[in-house]
């Protein structure tokens, strides 16, 4: 990494439009305002609404944020091969994956083995996209629980964008300890705050989310009737990971925290089941099995994409799963859970293990990007580090999946031949989603190394004592933008930090709210959506599911708002 910038380095102003904070936080504004009005107001295709938000950026940059051309230009391409490796890498080894298990034919026993805990499909949504997603989100992140869970929900009948959208609101709850809580790790580092403290901060603020969002996820399938015919188990499963996800940021493990709260949620998920079952299971199904049908005919018929293209191909009738549960036999279920198993078995030891974590991250490449690298300065004077790429070749979540992949294709017999060719198929399928996200990507380096991101943040920041209230945005922006909530407290911690600290507010609390705030603005990423709607065949249609979800994500970030703001005053008793 470059250690002193070049004397023509590029540093941004804070308020470069008329010397006014609220005038230039307004102009930079306007990449998001392009991405959001054409994505879902015009219903644009994802990555023509991408390109465009680029275009807008770089055009702000330049003749706003005085930014040299060719370093906005140079911006961009960084942020879309990072948009592409590891992010998209993570999602298309995640996809192929199950792709394997789908051509060895044991993901049907899979999709019968869930049958066995329940043939309630609001239930089997709770369990495939809240506790086995966040146990995902704990392990792995950067969308891997939306792909995998997305498909999964496919299989066992959800319809497409039903599927999409009960798996962008269920991976809210774990989202701020994902990745073995990288997201607080990294606010830790940036901030001198002791992560372990902000950790234990996150953890009286997000599982205040978590605790609903079973109950929510139920109101999304079913509506009323389904809250009405299975709250007892919502709400114990929600309660359970909340719990389970305070107890342990505050005096267990901040790393393992999302890891403790999915096995023990899913564990007591499945005993609670079996002694209690919901009613009115059948009447769901039916429901799902006719909202399937009506959108595969919509879109002329099953969809083509090649992970969920292979969802709507197995997708078989409640009585045919019930016969393939009853036909399970303890070997066809461990061989159907062996892939995730394996899952679980591989990240636990390259993240928990420190002598392999160490070799691992040993081997990422910093990689100075040519023509960028010491040439931009942040606000304060200080060079960059956003300029120098990080190709993680060997300890990247898409790595450790593929290496997955290549065991379980070996074991499944399926052989190289079988793995390539799925490969291949995903890829094609996959090409629009790779442009989309090299472009949201491409356009969150240029907002922050032009100074356009911390613009925004700084006017937000700038309402003194009622920031607390507001923190949370800059969280849910951040992420937004991203995709990720890591990024997000790249951008934003330290801002946080500065304005409690001029407003008298604990810095450690609105650190924390960057992170928490995050948690429900991943749902509404333009990064997420592409992912989930690859990964259920509705490629192009993502403004359908962002008219969806952004309900949901815009009231449970005023929920947040609240929170924090009330944690700052009258209930600073929650804090730890």
């Amino acid at each position: 990494m470059s250690t002193a910038a070049a004397p023509a380095a590029f540093q941004p102003d804070i308020a470069p439009v008329a010397d006014s904070l609220v005038a230039s936080a307004l102009v930079a504004l306007l990449p998001l305002v392009t991405i959001f009005v054409t994505l879902g107001v015009l219903k644009w295709k994802a990555h023509w609404a991408g390109l465009s938000s680029v275009a807008v950026a770089i055009l702000v940059a330049v003749l706003f944020f005085g930014m040299p051309i060719d370093l906005a230009f140079l911006s961009a391409t960084e942020g879309a091969v990072f948009g592409l490796f590891p992010i998209m890498w993570i999602v298309f080894t995640a996809i192929v994956l199950y792709q394997v298990t789908v051509r060895s034919g044991h993901f049907e026993d899979l999709r019968a083995t869930f049958r066995l805990i329940s043939d309630d499909p609001r239930i089997q949504a709770i369990i495939i996209a809240f506790c086995f997603g966040a146990l995902l989100e704990a392990l792995a992140g950067f969308g891997a629980p939306v792909a995998i869970t997305g498909v999964m929900l496919m299989a066992v009948g959800f319809a497409p964008l039903r599927a999409a959208t009960v798996v962008l609101l269920a991976n809210t709850a774990p989202v701020a300890f994902g990745a073995i809580a990288i997201p607080i790790i990294t606010a830790g580092n940036l901030t001198g705050i002791p992560y372990q403290e902000i950790g234990a901060y996150v953890g009286h603020q997000a599982p205040v989310i978590a605790v609903f969002v079973p109950l929510l996820l139920v109101l999304m399938v079913d509506g009323k009737r389904g809250v009405k015919q299975t709250w007892p188990a919502a709400v114990v499963i929600g309660i359970t990971f909340a719990v389970t996800q305070w107890i342990s940021a505050t005096w267990i493990s901040v790393e393992m925290t999302d890891i403790i709260a999915s096995l023990v949620s899913l564990a007591v998920a499945v005993a609670f089941l079996r002694v209690w079952q919901p009613t009115g299971g059948d009447e769901a199904t039916e429901s799902l099995q006719v909202e399937r049908e009506k959108q595969f005919a919509t879109v002329g018929g099953a969809p083509t994409d090649a992970a969920s293209g292979s969802a709507g191909e197995h997708h078989v009738s409640p009585e045919e799963l019930d016969a393939q549960a009853d036909a399970l036999t303890p070997k066809s279920i461990a061989w159907a859970m062996f892939p995730y198993v394996l899952v679980v078995a591989v990240f636990s030891i390259a993240k928990l293990v420190p002598p392999v974590d160490a070799f691992l991250t040993g081997t990422d490449v910093a990689v100075p990007w040519p023509g960028l690298d010491g040439q931009v300065l942040n606000h304060d004077g200080s060079v960059s580090g956003s300029t120098t790429y990080g190709f993680p070749w060997l300890s990247s979540p898409g790595t450790l999946l593929l290496i997955c992949g290549i065991v379980v294709a070996l074991v499944y017999g399926i052989g190289f031949s079988g793995l390539f060719a799925e490969m291949k198929a995903t890829a094609i399928q996959m090409r629009f989603a790779f442009l989309t996200v090299a472009s949201v990507l491409a356009l969150a380096y240029v907002m922050n190394l032009s100074g356009q991101t911390i613009t925004i943040g700084a006017w937000i920041a700038g309402t003194g004592t009622a920031f607390a209230f507001f923190s949370p945005l800059l969280g849910w922006i951040g992420t937004a933008v991203t995709g990720s909530d890591t990024s997000a407290n790249a951008l934003f911690a330290t801002l946080q930090q500065s304005a409690a600290e001029r407003a008298g507010i604990d810095p450690t609390l609105l650190v924390a709210a960057n992170t928490s705030g995050g948690v429900v603005g991943k749902m509404i990423s333009p990064q997420n959506l592409t992912i989930a709607a690859t990964a259920v065949g509705l490629v192009g249609r993502e403004s359908e599911i962002l008219r969806k979800v952004l309900p949901w994500s815009v009231g449970l970030i005023i929920v947040m708002c609240l929170l924090v703001g009330l944690q700052s005053t009258v209930l600073s008793w929650m804090l730890p």
